[in-house]
């Protein structure tokens, strides 16, 4: 019940929010719904919040909160050590909690975006967060796929060879079986068509690569 005034408080602030109601499932629902922040309660059936903070962390740097009520320190540093990006103590008003999460959303998000994007056509890429968005949505990238972007938005309206591709993304193009490439550009491809980016990079046969 108390979860549920939560997510309405925030929702008249425009923070929509995900309940997990499986708690078996919590790094199977992160994944699917791509949070930009996750709350984790320190007191969770079957796996603490810790354990899933410490498994998302294997995924993502998404920005993450904890909630609990114990107050000793102990806690807190156990939290941070995990890697959290804050804690709130319960129980709390509603207003603080609305604080905390812009808070914690302007620190991961604003300030990088200032000093670490590329846009293309509405399409906006975060170098060091690894991330593309796009009308509200992202998606996580691999290092090779931010480098192929990288390269794609930095030569906008221009081909871009495979060779150039290869050597930015392995700095070499001898011994380096040309399929590597294609595959990398298939699952980049599919991954902005899952935020709703069509027929963004277009294979010019021949020659490479250009986004359209």
């Amino acid at each position: 019940m108390m979860l549920v005034m939560y997510r309405t408080y925030l929702l008249k602030w425009g923070l929509e929010s995900k309940i997990v109601d499986n708690f078996q499932t919590v790094l199977e629902i992160y994944i699917k719904y791509q949070p930009e922040l996750v709350i984790l309660d320190i007191g969770l059936p079957f796996f603490n919040g810790y354990h899933w903070c410490e498994e998302i962390r294997k995924l993502s740097k998404v920005p993450i909160i904890f909630l609990s009520s114990a107050s000793d320190s102990m806690n807190i540093v156990m939290a941070m050590s995990m890697g959290a990006d804050d804690f709130i103590l319960k129980p709390f008003e509603l207003e603080v909690l609305l604080a905390k999460i812009q808070a914690v959303l302007r620190r991961s998000y604003d300030y990088q975006i200032q000093s670490t994007w590329k846009e293309y056509k509405g399409i906006r890429l975060l170098v060091q967060q690894n991330i593309i968005s796009y009308q509200g949505n992202q998606v996580e990238l691999t290092k090779n796929e931010v480098r192929i972007l990288d390269v794609l938005f930095s030569h906008q309206g221009q081909i871009v060879s495979r060779t150039t591709l290869m050597n930015q993304l392995w700095k070499t193009d001898v011994y380096i079986d040309e399929n590597t490439l294609s595959v990398n550009i298939n699952r980049l491809r599919r991954k902005l068509e899952s935020i709703g980016i069509l027929e963004c990079i277009h294979t010019k046969k021949g020659q490479g690569y250009i986004l359209k």
